[in-house]
């Protein structure tokens, strides 16, 4: 069971042209949206007015984020973490909008404009509000996003093979991915059978015979493994990649029951 927590965000552009002495312009832009951005490429633009009465041009700097240039800008986040970004004069997004020669968009008179916006994919950082600040000639423009946290686990099967009375134990893996500097609790419920619990689990064979078994967080076998937040759940915080949680398993010894395949459903649970 995952839960989502999805959020929205704005980018808002306000700009104006350097233009020749004397000569009247003015430039608005509506607001970019680039929504919520969760490791996929994200693309955004804005529809600006250009009102010139002779020739313009628009640069754009590098914004404030630490580390930025006209062609990698970032946005800085929780932490100072930070967030690439590119602006683009083409709907292809293949020629940067910057502030040098040749890189700044350039025209005359009156003209509609487009600002091209992208977050390129497989960008792990940690969820919040990410914010830069883009300076024109004579103005500047705030550039928001907000990270969406995302959540998600992957478990293998636990065989015992055969046992025979004697103490049995096994392990196996379960995957969590989670957004970079996101906390979670993984848990583990008590299982389908009767009269199972989280202390006591139970597998069911033939003839609705019975088989206990127990569920460990450590390879000790001395910690079980529950699903009360704060009791018995793992807790872990994200790294943006695939984490490897170790379930260790038990039979106890002086089990006596029914020979045949004995099963049992285990439901993993990330709470945050």
């Amino acid at each position: 069971m995952m839960r989502r927590l999805l959020t929205a965000a704005l980018l808002t552009l306000a700009c104006a042209a350097q233009h020749a002495a004397g000569q009247e312009c003015a430039l608005t832009f509506t607001s970019l949206d680039f929504g919520t951005y969760s490791g996929t490429q994200l693309n955004g633009t804005a529809a600006g007015t250009l009102t010139c009465s002779g020739a313009w041009d628009i640069p754009l700097n590098a914004g404030t984020g630490a580390g930025a240039t006209e062609t990698v800008r970032k946005l800085t986040g929780p932490g100072g973490a930070l967030l690439n970004y590119s602006l683009y004069t083409d709907a292809a997004r293949t020629i940067n909008w910057g502030n040098t020669t040749g890189n700044e968009l350039t025209g005359t008179g009156n003209a509609s404009i487009n600002v091209y916006g992208r977050i390129v994919a497989g960008q792990s950082v940690a969820p919040g509000t990410y914010i830069d600040t883009v300076s024109s000639a004579t103005t500047s423009f705030s550039v928001i996003v907000v990270i969406q946290a995302t959540r998600t686990i992957a478990a293998n099967p636990l065989s015992f093979g055969n046992y025979a009375g004697a103490l049995i134990s096994s392990s196996t893996t379960i995957s969590v991915t989670c957004t970079k500097s996101a906390n979670y609790n993984l848990g583990l419920s008590a299982g389908l059978s009767t009269g199972a619990t989280v202390t006591t689990r139970k597998m069911t064979g033939p003839s609705s015979s019975l088989l206990s078994y127990k569920l460990f967080s450590n390879s000790g076998y001395t910690t079980n493994w529950g699903n009360t937040v704060g009791t018995d759940t793992v807790a872990g915080t994200g790294s943006g990649v695939s984490q490897t949680l170790t379930v260790y398993g038990q039979i106890p010894a002086q089990q006596f029951v029914r020979p045949g395949s004995y099963t049992d459903t285990v439901v993993a649970t990330l709470t945050y």
